[in-house]
């Protein structure tokens, strides 16, 4: 995959590296992050079997630029990878890009560190650090600008706003002389940076479940940043970007913009007894059969957020449910809860329910997935009676032949 060489390469630096050796980026930027294999659950949810890296970088120039901190199990990891860099030096300025604590946790160590830095970041950053961390009133504080500029000699930062990718406080950097983006929690991904990996599953699970909802604020900072001429990407998670940069800022436009990324169809189920998840796996066979290409979901086995990736990686989808408690199974609430609450869009949904005396899953799926925009469904919803009968393949098929029709 195109793309996918520049993140293994990078993974393959690293791992050669070894996990503490700092990584030159150009003559004046070096990588200080660390790589947490402690980590299950990143943010409590999501599944991180290859770990998680947090990023922070240091700008060498006359004045020195410590871009953001790490997650507090690795502060003290983190200052030696500084002092490394810094031989000696004191660091002028620590940038604040986000707040969110596995990039800022570590402010107050590096400050009993270097109590001379000024700390740079928004307005809206410093009312949420003092909110985390009650900042000394001795604490220097640079509000940045929008637009505004911070020189450092050869070196100067320009600060891009970025409103909610993520959170209200971000901002990204733009460093005009060697054309760096630090570009915050944007184009990052799950995975420590010594494990090999590719790029774009892993990102995509970690923009659509922690970005998704947010498409509008990351399509006006895409358009911000097609009047920069970028060359490197530094995000604070995962892999520095340095080639074909037009790929991976294509996923983000066609994430951002809830097209979908592949032709295909996402047949996700929750079944109790086995009978709604035979009729989903006789759809999903039915439509490889046709050419198609499937992926299928156990929601109440597999990794939920790689199933919403999925789900708006491709262009369709099918929702199999039992009814349960007159409503639906657990885990498929949990399911359209999140396709919801993530703005799930511009696709084609197919409907499979099951009910042994008051079938009711698929009145209760389209109505919550009424709130979506631009949700087509399938005219062929298909109802079990407690098992599959003939008449069933009958409906699956002709829904089959419906979902492989559909724009």
């Amino acid at each position: 995959m195109q793309g996918k060489k520049t993140a293994n390469e990078c993974a393959h630096e690293y791992k050669k590296e070894g996990r503490e050796k700092n990584m030159k980026i150009t003559d004046g930027i070096f990588y200080v992050g660390v790589n947490d294999h402690d980590v299950t659950l990143f943010e409590g949810q999501y599944l991180v079997p290859n770990g998680m890296a947090y990023n922070s970088y240091v700008i060498l120039d006359e004045k020195i630029a410590v871009m953001d901190t790490v997650d507090e199990a690795f502060g003290e990891q983190w200052i030696a990878n500084v002092e490394e860099v810094l031989q000696g030096r004191k660091p002028d300025y620590l940038v604040v890009q986000h707040m969110e604590p596995d990039h800022s946790a570590n402010i107050l160590l590096f400050l009993e560190k270097y109590p001379e830095t000024e700390i740079v970041a928004t307005p809206q950053a410093f009312k949420m650090m003092n909110q985390f961390y009650s900042l000394d009133s001795s604490v220097k504080q640079v509000p940045a600008a929008n637009g505004g500029e911070l020189a450092l000699g050869v070196h100067k930062l320009n600060f891009v706003y970025a409103p909610m990718v993520h959170w209200p406080e971000v901002m990204m950097t733009y460093e005009s002389t060697d054309k760096v983006l630090f570009s915050a929690d944007g184009f990052g991904k799950f995975g420590a940076l010594d494990v090999e990996d590719g790029w774009a599953d892993e990102a995509r699970r970690y923009y659509i479940g922690i970005v998704g909802k947010y498409g509008a604020q990351v399509q006006n900072v895409l358009k911000k940043a097609a009047a920069l001429d970028i060359q490197v990407i530094c995000p604070l998670h995962g892999p520095v970007l340095t080639e074909n940069l037009g790929y991976y800022i294509g996923l983000y436009d066609t994430w951002s913009s809830y097209e979908a990324e592949s032709e295909g169809v996402v047949v996700a189920y929750a079944s109790v007894y086995g009978n709604t998840r035979k009729a989903a796996l006789y759809l999903a066979e039915e439509l490889r059969r046709k050419g198609a290409r499937v992926a299928v979901y156990d929601l109440g086995k597999d990794d939920m957020a790689a199933a919403l990736a999925d789900a708006f990686r491709y262009s369709k989808l099918v929702l199999a449910c039992n009814t349960y408690n007159m409503s639906i199974n657990p885990f498929m609430n949990d399911f359209i809860t999140r396709l919801v609450e993530h703005s799930y869009q511009k696709r084609t949904v197919g409907l499979i329910e099951n009910g042994s005396w008051a079938p009711a899953a698929g009145k209760v799926m389209r109505g919550m997935l009424d709130k979506c925009r631009d949700v087509t469904f399938a005219e062929n919803t298909v109802t079990l009676l407690s098992a599959m009968k003939p008449d069933n393949e009958e409906q699956l098929k002709a829904l089959a032949e419906e979902l492989m029709k559909a724009g």
